[in-house]
């Protein structure tokens, strides 16, 4: 038996590693094979020399994610320490070796989860992303968040945001104004979170400079987006043909990020959503990437996550 002891900067940082959970510890006793003693700002490990080895990695890797801004969640604690039993932290170490922060004009955006991490790093560095998730998880906010970087480092002239009006029929026909001042609703959320990241002020000149593009997706059509980074959000609500022509928009130069959530199609339930056919037939297509979150990814109030599962339980109940 040999001993090793790990020490903290302070007791948070050492608490913050496994949520403040003393249970996981002992998952980690169980799975790694050692004995963990943790208090204040230190850890004092027991076990085979190989056994603290491994220990020591896998708590080095989490002390660096959270160093970086990383939550860390008791789901991804439990995945990396699989991977630690298997010495297979490899692609973990890969994913936290390098800091990743996106300069915006008004922030600097940090990945909360190590789901919004990997997503971010693949919408980087590929041209078509899916990402896949239950609301909260911060899906559109960091394809908008890439887009503005890819703007301001030239990578691409335009940025163009979509969304389905789902209802744009007969219910739109009631509203007042021309087909554009009905669509506004569906885009508001976008617009907020334009704001949030640039301001108002520049937001609007970017826009009436024609600079970024916020309209709805039937006005895709026709078009060939060259030059340009598009992101179409609320996929779950496209149809199947309104998908199949959004993605053979894309021109040279270009970038596509979908976003959606397929528990929350508003579709007529006669409509095959454009998004679950994607998922489909795009699986292992060469340059389409797909990013899927989980419910333990949301970063919203600690409710939404709560409200996420719930349903996820009284719906899989009620198909019971």
């Amino acid at each position: 038996m040999s001993e090793l002891t790990l020490t903290f900067a302070e007791g948070r940082q050492r608490m913050a590693l496994h949520c403040g959970a003393d249970s996981l510890l002992a998952e980690t006793e169980a799975v790694l094979q050692v004995k963990i003693v943790a208090r204040d700002a230190w850890m004092e490990l027991k076990g085979t020399a190989s056994a603290l080895e491994q220990t020591k990695k896998f708590f080095g890797l989490l002390e660096q994610a959270r160093a970086q801004g990383m939550l860390i969640r008791p789901d991804d604690f439990r995945k990396i320490l699989q991977a630690a039993a298997a010495d297979d932290l490899g692609p973990w170490q890969k994913l936290v070796q390098e800091p990743l922060v996106l300069p915006l004009r008004k922030m600097s955006l940090v990945p909360r989860t190590f789901a919004q991490k990997h997503y971010l790093q693949t919408i980087l560095h590929s041209d078509i992303v899916f990402g896949v998730g239950p609301a909260g998880t911060g899906k559109t906010y960091l394809a908008m968040a890439a887009a503005m970087h890819a703007l301001a480092q030239g990578t691409v002239r335009r940025i163009i945001l979509t969304r389905p009006a789902v209802e744009a029929g007969e219910a739109l026909g009631f509203l007042p104004g021309d087909l554009r001042e009905k669509i506004l609703p569906y885009l508001i959320p976008l617009y907020d979170a334009l704001y949030d990241m640039m301001g108002k002020d520049e937001v609007n000149r970017l826009i009436e400079r024609n600079i970024i593009e916020v309209a709805p997706l039937a006005y895709m059509r026709g078009r060939t987006l060259s030059d340009s980074f598009v992101v179409l959000d609320e996929a779950q609500n496209a149809t199947a043909e309104q998908m199949m022509m959004f993605l053979t928009r894309l021109g040279e130069k270009g970038k596509m990020v979908v976003t959606g959530d397929p528990t929350q199609v508003d579709l007529p339930r006669h409509r095959l959503s454009g998004l679950h056919e994607a998922l489909e037939a795009l699986d292992g297509v060469h340059g389409v990437e797909l990013c899927y979150f989980e419910d333990t990814d949301v970063v919203r109030h600690v409710l939404v996550e709560r409200i996420v599962k719930a349903y996820a339980r009284h719906r899989r109940a009620q198909g019971a």
